[in-house]
């Protein structure tokens, strides 16, 4: 029962990881200072979307890779957090039409909170470095 447990866990690490390293990607593909000047427009300062593109990229190759993953996916929970909030909770559940919804934020901070309780050690580079089978952060 264990191994499944931990290959659940490797399937929804390395998910959330490849998911979020690609919304990191096209941050800075589709023009990051787009993202800055969105930031403004909602009241956040502008330099925040240059530290959310890096935590995306660098957290998603880091979750892939199983290098502190209760850490990393600590911080996408506290991304996913401030994203519904700020942004997404507004338009509902389900978008408005013109802007998705909150769905996806909540599958995603579900997943991430999953991961910074119970970690994943299957296929781990912070099990390897650390010769542990608990305590990631």
């Amino acid at each position: 029962m264990l191994l499944k447990n931990e290959i659940g866990a490797l399937i929804l690490r390395v998910t959330l990881g490849a998911l979020f390293l690609i919304h990191g990607i096209v941050k800075f593909q589709g023009g990051i200072e787009n993202i800055v000047g969105w930031f403004e427009s909602i009241g956040l300062p502008g330099f925040m979307a240059y530290g959310v593109a890096l935590v995306e990229i660098i957290g998603g190759v880091a979750l892939i890779i199983g290098l502190a993953p209760r850490l990393v996916s600590a911080l996408f929970a506290l991304l996913m957090i401030g994203a519904t909030l700020k942004v997404k909770l507004s338009v509902g559940l389900l978008g408005n039409g013109q802007m998705a919804g909150y769905e996806l934020d909540l599958a995603f901070l579900a997943i991430a909170v999953y991961l910074a309780v119970n970690g994943s050690r299957l296929l781990s580079v912070s099990r390897l470095i650390f010769q542990e089978d608990s305590n990631e952060f």
